[in-house]
């Protein structure tokens, strides 16, 4: 089995994991006022990308795409990115099954959905970008800060903006453009950097210096 067949079982096991999640919460009664849920739910739906991003990184020190022909760097920018999706669609379907069984209104779910996508790939992706640029240990640091300052930024937008009176998401565009999406512009510009230099530092070629050497 190859590094990254691995990879996808180990997220499709994360995945049913999450899921199941979602049988105990069904005897929970629904929220009366959904913004505590909300962002709780959304926190635990962080850290869960934040670890199982973690987890599937250690998997980037083995051979991934031998025999493709790319270059190392390219195979390791591949792994990465197979990572990242990964993350992204286990943490998306774990989301889709606990907001269902927290009995969210239907527009809830749905930005409980966008909410936990966008955040599970910028973690991810920023996660792996410093993992590759320092440590392991930085990895998690960042991935961890960053996922804290995006579901702030979701907290800050209910907070201002409020629900709709079934407990529903209630869209503010003026608001998304000024608590929402300047936070998204800065993480996905964070990321895809740190991702990029990561990549760049952890897989660059030294091969004048051996030469030198002998």
């Amino acid at each position: 089995m190859t590094a990254a067949e691995r990879a996808a079982l180990r997220s499709a096991l994360w995945m049913l994991v999450g899921a199941a999640a979602a049988v105990p919460v069904l005897v929970l009664p629904a929220p009366d006022d959904p913004m505590l849920t909300v962002v709780l739910h959304l926190s635990v739906i962080t850290l869960f990308a934040l670890a199982l991003a973690v987890h599937l990184a250690g998997l980037l020190d083995e051979g991934w795409f031998t025999g493709s022909g790319l270059s190392d760097r390219a195979r390791a920018a591949a792994a990465g990115a197979w990572i990242v999706v990964l993350t992204t669609g286990a943490t998306g379907l774990a989301t889709l099954a606990t907001s269902a069984a927290f009995r969210y209104e239907p527009s809830l779910q749905f930005l409980q959905l966008l909410s936990a996508l966008d955040i599970a790939w910028v973690v991810a992706t920023f996660t792996i970008g410093l993992r590759w640029w320092f440590d392991a240990s930085a990895g998690v640091a960042g991935g961890f800060a960053m996922g804290t300052v995006c579901v702030w930024s979701i907290w800050t937008y209910l907070n201002a903006v409020g629900f709709t009176p079934e407990g529903g998401w209630l869209v503010d565009g003026g608001e998304i453009a000024r608590l929402v999406l300047p936070f998204d512009l800065m993480a996905a510009v964070m990321a895809i950097a740190a991702f990029s230099i990561g990549v760049r530092r952890a897989h660059s070629q030294p091969t004048e210096q051996p030469s030198s050497q002998s």
